[in-house]
């Protein structure tokens, strides 16, 4: 009954299993870094949180310089505006979401965003996507994206469009 389990040559000893670098499935898997437990399930808290800003104070640019802010600011809310919240048909620009943009002397930009809710299912897509549309764009050397929750975003801060365009008015 069991006999394929058996080598042919009739030993009753299965085969042993194969070293781990025999085998790829019995490989160690990484796995991502996740909020542990607190005693009493997931610690929901930890993804609350924004994520940590790097040693320093976050995203560092050198000194604004003003004539390249101006000289970028159309073309950085260019980019922005092609930003949707994936859960509201209005970019993030007309959401109220940018804060502020500044650019040093040489072209990097810094921009500083919120988001409607710090439980936002899209905490980690919506700055990544704007700073990778700024970074893109031409004559930008480089580009940061800080998250900020001060001031808090309300509705007050929607343009009228974005307004008119969820049926707020």
């Amino acid at each position: 009954m069991f006999s394929s389990l058996f080598k042919k040559s009739g030993s009753t000893t299965p085969e042993p299993t194969p070293a781990p670098a025999d085998n790829p499935l019995a490989a160690p898997v990484e796995t991502p870094d996740v909020p542990k437990p607190d005693g009493h399930g997931l610690d929901v808290g930890a993804l609350l949180e924004p994520p940590a800003a790097p040693a320093g104070g976050g995203p560092q640019i050198g000194p604004k310089d003003d004539a390249r802010t101006a000289e970028l600011t159309p073309k950085v809310v260019e980019a922005i505006s092609t930003v949707f919240d994936p859960e509201i048909p209005v970019n993030i620009y007309e959401l109220g979401l940018i804060y502020k943009i500044e650019a040093d002397a040489d072209s990097r930009v810094k921009v500083e965003m919120t988001l409607t809710s710090p439980a936002c299912p899209s905490a980690q897509q919506l700055p990544s996507e704007v700073r990778y549309k700024v970074k893109a764009l031409e004559g930008v050397t480089d580009a940061f994206v800080e998250v900020v929750w001060e001031p808090s975003w309300t509705k007050d801060l929607m343009s009228d469009d974005a307004k008119m365009a969820l049926g707020m008015f």
